[in-house]
């Protein structure tokens, strides 16, 4: 393609902006407050001003108003940085929720029933463990990509100075140690704005200039003086979407930090020739993006009934084709997002040697398309804390160099949590966490759970090599416990079995490599030892002894997982599919007990093959109200074990809600078998919502108990059970709060009422 076309638009486009400048004598300046999600008014503003044709020529902006006004100086269309501000992505920024497609599920370990954990490191200089509180409530993972994105180019095309924007701009940050507000007008945009708008705790804060910056709002949330003194426009226009906090109130400590932190702001300081639009949107929390459509148009409406009143202010115009033209030649500077090399600073050789691997692996450039899906694998890996990108252009090569800012994970994790309610298998959870970083990335954990139905420990080690085509590694050990029988009210009037009582140990090895991003396949071997005790009667006495059975097996297995549900417990958006395959091979041994009436010692020798699917996906939500299919299909050739109850013990389980995973139901066990289930999940208010869930199990012979304590299969698709639950759940920033009524086809308690806090969550076990 001839290079001579495009020259000579870009030279007269430049002619004509000249000329629109020229002729545009008097000067606009645009000022844009704070207000957190209540700054998206801005958006309207500038909507408004480009339809009645006033031009704006500076911009200053702190916290919101800052995003707003760099997207507008950067070449953003008002359409455009609308489109950025309803949109679900920037709504759950607020969040620190990843995006479905970012989700790295290889990296992620197994949920378990943690609530939440501290991190700390040894310090061999001082010779004792520091720990370090979390200086941020939600994860600016995305967020700190998307502004990179959003503003590289253009902090490229203006070669790093804010005055050769498409408008000159300045946004305002806040100085902690110093105690005062600074004026950002040269670097990295995308940075700037990030520090102008990180509220303290919410949002990590950015290092600029060995300054530890915060939102602006702290010390100027309205920075009409800094138009002023960087600009001298003959106008301003101001729009005040933030207002002062009231005064401090005695029992109120929320009050009283907000004076602490933020000063007071003169919101009055606009000229005579100046207009502030003053926006009553009321009370709304910061990061509430619900209602930005409604602040949007009410900006925009704001505007308008000032029409004339601006329109006699200022005489200079623009029309919208002069907008577009002057837009099109900034973006005509804009550098191609192409990346020939990565800087990576605060990690050492090794650690920088595995990201890099991870990030670019052998490729000599890199689109910003292809480091988006490896980044995002980079933020999942737990022994990171923390990564700042920025795309910095090389004039003399025509490619970026991206910088990363990044911070090892402390070595150390202590996690704790469980579950508490009205049901005796209450349990707490410990884990201690051991990560290093180097040319691979290693993770060495330990974890107990301790309760009065489930007991268990576990050790693993996990390895991840990163390249190209990432893979890992893992082994570990486990001990289980269950005791069904403290997990029984009633039994006498039930004939199954209620003392029962499940001792497993494991030893595993498993390898594994991603597939995409939110599934994972895995292929390795089990060697366990199974003891079942139990009484095949319910009537027995303190001097009676009970059967034992063991079942030492080896199994291999082949594993592929499909994983984006948004919940370890009660999702309620997002999929999983599994599909498993393994071969069983062991020896069963059976001790008879007192009550047994075969007295003789049995052996024999097992195999088998098992595959099951588990495909478990909520739709798409339709306002409040959202649906979800859940099936599960199990298919062996699994014999019978020399009597009923170890059977039935030995058989895989469906539970597919909470309660059910504590209880011994019977009716719910096979050898084969397939469920399908339907759910319906409504949103009461956020955070809270009412779960309907149905599920048919349909076995394919049901196991059933003999008199002489031997086996026998029902007839196919003989017999079949409904389960079911209603829940009201509260997703709380420890974990769910959920009351539910629970329905099971048993003898008796059919129906159930179970208040839980919690996660009712378990280790790793041979018949996962």
């Amino acid at each position: 393609m001839s290079m001579k076309p495009y020259y000579f638009r870009a030279s007269i486009l430049f002619i004509l902006v000249f000329l629109v400048m020229f002729l545009h004598g008097q000067k606009v300046g645009l000022v844009l407050s704070g207000g957190g999600a209540k700054g998206v008014v801005h958006v309207g503003v500038i909507k408004a001003l480009e339809e009645i044709g006033i031009p704006v020529d500076y911009i200053t902006g702190t916290s919101m108003g800052a995003i707003v006004g760099g997207l507008y100086a950067s070449g953003y269309s008002p359409a455009e940085i609308e489109a950025i501000m309803v949109s679900e992505d920037f709504s759950r920024w607020a969040t620190g929720e990843l995006q479905k497609q970012y989700i790295y599920y290889f990296k992620e370990d197994r949920p378990d029933a943690s609530w939440a954990s501290i991190s700390f490191d040894y310090d061999a200089r001082k010779n004792k463990m520091i720990s370090r509180l979390p200086t941020n409530l939600i994860s600016p993972s995305e967020m700190d990509f998307e502004f990179m994105q959003f503003f590289c180019s253009a902090s490229a095309a203006a070669r790093y100075d804010f005055d050769s924007l498409m408008i000159p701009f300045r946004c305002v940050a806040s100085d902690i140690e110093n105690s005062r507000a600074v004026i950002l007008s040269e670097g990295q945009l995308g940075r700037a704005v990030r520090a102008s708008m990180t509220f303290p705790f919410y949002f990590k804060p950015i290092e600029l200039d060995s300054m530890l910056l915060f939102d602006g709002g702290m010390y100027n949330n309205f920075p009409a003086d800094v138009m002023m003194e960087d600009f001298h426009p003959d106008v301003i226009i101001g729009s005040k979407a933030a207002g002062n906090y009231d005064a401090p109130e005695q029992d109120d400590i929320l009050s009283q930090i907000q004076n602490m932190l933020v000063a007071k702001t003169d919101y009055s300081v606009i000229p005579e020739n100046g207009i502030l639009l003053e926006h009553q949107l009321g009370r709304v929390n910061i990061v509430d993006f619900s209602r930005t459509q409604e602040f949007i148009d009410s900006g925009y409406i704001m505007t308008m009934r000032h029409r004339k009143e601006l329109e006699d202010l200022i005489e200079a115009r623009t029309t919208s084709w002069e907008q577009d033209f002057r837009r099109e030649l900034f973006d005509l500077k804009k550098p191609a997002y192409l990346i020939d090399s990565i800087i990576i600073s605060g990690l050492n050789k090794a650690q920088s040697r595995y990201v890099t691997q991870q990030l670019k692996h052998k490729a000599e450039i890199i689109t910003l398309e292809e480091l988006t899906a490896e980044y995002f694998k980079l933020v999942a890996d737990n022994k990171i804390s923390y990564i700042f990108p920025q795309m910095i252009f090389q004039p003399a090569t025509g490619f970026y160099n991206l910088h990363l800012e990044m911070k090892p994970a402390d070595k150390f994790r202590i996690s704790f949590g469980g579950s508490l309610g009205s049901s005796v298998a209450n349990e707490a959870y410990v884990e201690l966490m051991f990560k290093h970083l180097g040319y691979q990335a290693y993770t060495t954990s330990a974890n107990v759970y301790f309760g009065r139905f489930y007991t268990s420990a576990q050790g693993k080690t996990r390895i991840d090599f990163a390249s190209k085509n990432p893979f890992m590694l893992e082994g570990g050990f486990t001990y289980n416990f269950r005791d069904y029988f403290k997990n029984t009210v009633r039994f006498y009037e039930d004939p199954t079995p209620s003392y029962l009582r499940e001792n497993e140990s494991l030893f595993w090895l498993d390898g594994g490599v991603p597939v995409k991003n939110t599934g994972k396949l895995l292929g390795g071997g089990e060697v366990v030892r199974m003891k079942e005790e139990y009484y095949q009667t319910n009537y027995f006495t303190r001097t009676d002894t009970a059967d034992i059975t063991y079942f030492d097996f080896v199994s291999p297995r082949l594993l592929m997982e499909l994983n984006s549900l948004n919940h370890k417990q009660y999702a309620n958006r997002g999929a999983r599919f599994l599909l498993s395959l393994r071969y069983i091979n062991g020896r069963e041994k059976n001790i008879p007990g007192s009550t047994s009436i075969d007295k003789s010692v049995y052996i024999k020798y097992h195999q088998w093959f098992q595959f099951r699917m588990i495909w478990d996906d909520y739709f798409k939500r339709l306002g409040r109200f959202g649906f979800g299919f859940y099936s599960e299909l199990l298919i062996s050739n699994q014999p019978r074990f020399h009597n009923y109850t170890s059977t039935i013990l030995l058989s895989p389980a469906f539970e597919p809600i909470p309660e059910s995973m504590v209880l011994f139901l019977p009716k719910y066990r096979s050898h084969n078998f397939v469920s399908v289930g339907l759910k319906s999940v409504t949103k009461i208010v956020s955070k809270v919502n009412f779960r309907l869930e149905v599920y048919i199990f349909q076995p394919y012979r049901e196991i059933i108990q003999m008199p002489d304590q031997t086996v026998e299969f029902g007839k196919p698709f003989s017999d079949r059970s409904l389960m079911g639950t209603a829940a009201l759940v509260w997703h709380s920033p420890l974990g769910p709060l959920s009351l539910s009524l629970n329905y099971y086809d048993r003898a008796n308690d059919r129906f159930s009422i179970f208040l839980n806090f919690g996660y009712i969550l378990f280790n790793r076990s041979s018949f996962d």
